[in-house]
Formats: structure tokens, C-alpha cells, sequence
């Protein structure tokens, strides 16, 4: 399931764990280059591995669903009854296989929908990414200075209105206070431990400058446009796409541990099969 337009199976992960062993070899590495290149090996192993895992378990998964169920259904006509317990031998072998190349494909597919970045910045459902209390501003998904990747949204997150067509949403950012207190999230790498100080950040309603109460998520074209003016917000808040990308992501997640269970009933009915042939 690629949804980038870069082909995931195809990924150079090779030339990153080069870079990664050169870095710590220099001495370069500053806490094992954490959240940077071994952060950007492990994603790209991650959607590589995915990638792989889906097209070899879900063929395998095909190919072993058919020639069972082939071989059922001659047995159903009374057709190789001495072959019973052959196939039930067959039945064991296959849901070995089948479970466990099914079962590592829902690892990595966990492991790409719940860690992997993607290009928006955290928010809640409000737009919002910090909050102003007593005197500074708390970022909400701040973890420390070196790891940029808290502050980004996975494909776990995509579902959520903020991040699709929504226009309450739309219609709050026209308004005086979120438009000018919208900011890009990064600020919160320069703060003092996720904190912001009070009066860094203001709006006027026309009666005065005032604190902003929350800061709200926005990337340079957010910046300045005219309240009523939804036309200069980021183009993605008018689709419906992120959404997709994250039910297509679990969709086949839970499909795929359907499959999981269907090879443990194969395995189920393989040892029946085996071990009382004449009573089938």
C-alpha cells in the first residue's frame, strides 16, 4: 500500500545505514544520532519491510487459500479420500507460513502507521499547539530540543477532522484571534523545554492588543491573510485524502489479522484432518 509517490520498494536504506555506521565511526553521532539518522534508517527499513511483507504474505495467503480449498472440495465430492490426512499434513505446513509472514506484515504495518512522519505538524481537533498558561505558553507535543519528530502528525493521526476538509474549522481560522495567532509549530524546538513566554504572541481584536490563548497551527500561508479570508490556508485543509490514506492503512491492518485468524483455523482443521482422517 505505497502512498507516496516515492516507491517504497525501492527505497536506498542501504546508502542510509552507510551514512548512519560513517557518523558513529567519526564520532559524529550525538546520542546515537536518535532522531536523525537512525531515526531515517528505521523509517526507511520500516516502509521497505512493509512493502515487501504485503505483496510476499498476501500472495502467499492467495496461493495456499486456493490449493486448500481445491483440495477441500475434492474430498467434499469423495474424490482422494485416502489423501485426508496428506492434506492435513499440507493444512499444518501452510498456516505455519501463512502466520507467520502475515503476522510480521502487521508488525511493520503497525510499526509505519503509528511511527512514521508525515509532512503536517501535531494539533487538536481546534487547530491548536500550545497553550497559554499562567505565564508562558505549553507546547502540547513537545518531547525535547534534538527530536523534531514529536511535533509531527503519523498516519495514525490523519483521520482526525484537523487534518481534512472541515468547515468549522475552516470558518474558526477567519476569525481575529486564531489568524493571528497562528504560527508554525517549530517554534516550540527554540522554546525552553516546551515552553513559550506569555506576550511573545498577540492579536487585536480592534479593542486592543490581547495574549493569544492558544497558538494555532499554520505554515507560511497562513501568515497574515485578512479575517474572512479563507483562500491563502494550506491547500490540504480542503481535502478529504488524509483520511483515506489512514483507513486504507487500517483497513488492511485488520484485515490482515483476519487473515491471522483464518490461518489458525487452517491450522485447526490440518491436525483434524491428520489425526482422525476416516471420521472426514
Amino acid at each position: 500500500m505505497n502512498i507516496d509517490e516515492e516507491d517504497w520498494g525501492t527505497l536506498n536504506c542501504g546508502y542510509l545505514k552507510d551514512k548512519y555506521d560513517d557518523a558513529k565511526d567519526a564520532n559524529l553521532c550525538v546520542d546515537d544520532c536518535k532522531y536523525s539518522l537512525k531515526w531515517s534508517l528505521n523509517e526507511c527499513q520500516r516502509k521497505k519491510a512493509m512493502h515487501d511483507m504485503e505483496y510476499t504474505a498476501f500472495i502467499f495467503d492467495i496461493v495456499i487459500g486456493f490449493v486448500c480449498a481445491s483440495i477441500g472440495l475434492l474430498h467434499l465430492f469423495d474424490i482422494k479420500k485416502d489423501f485426508v490426512s496428506n492434506t492435513g499434513l499440507i493444512g499444518l505446513g501452510c498456516w505455519v507460513v501463512g502466520f507467520v509472514l502475515t503476522f510480521v506484515y502487521v508488525i511493520f504495518n503497525g510499526l509505519v502507521y503509528t511511527t512514521v512522519d508525515t509532512e503536517y505538524y501535531k494539533m487538536d481537533g481546534d487547530g491548536a499547539f500550545a497553550e497559554l498558561k499562567g505565564d508562558k505558553y505549553e507546547c502540547f507535543y513537545y518531547d525535547k530540543p534534538e527530536n523534531e519528530h514529536s511535533l509531527y502528525a503519523k498516519y495514525s493521526d490523519l483521520n482526525k477532522k484537523q487534518y481534512n476538509y472541515n468547515k468549522d474549522l475552516l470558518e474558526k481560522y477567519s476569525s481575529d484571534e486564531v489568524w493571528q495567532c497562528a504560527k508554525n509549530p517549530n517554534i516550540c524546538l527554540q522554546s525552553d523545554n516546551g515552553n513559550i513566554a506569555k506576550g511573545s504572541y498577540t492579536y487585536n481584536d480592534g479593542s486592543g492588543s490581547k495574549d493569544c490563548k492558544y497558538l494555532y497551527y499554520a505554515t507560511h500561508h497562513n501568515y497574515g491573510f485578512p479575517s474572512g479570508s479563507n483562500f491563502e490556508l494550506d491547500e490540504w485543509r480542503f481535502k478529504i485524502s488524509n483520511k483515506d490514506i489512514s483507513d486504507r492503512f487500517l483497513t488492511v491492518l485488520i484485515l490482515s489479522l483476519f487473515v491471522c485468524l483464518a490461518n489458525i483455523g487452517l491450522a485447526l482443521f490440518g491436525f483434524l484432518l491428520f489425526r482422525t482422517p476416516n471420521d472426514f
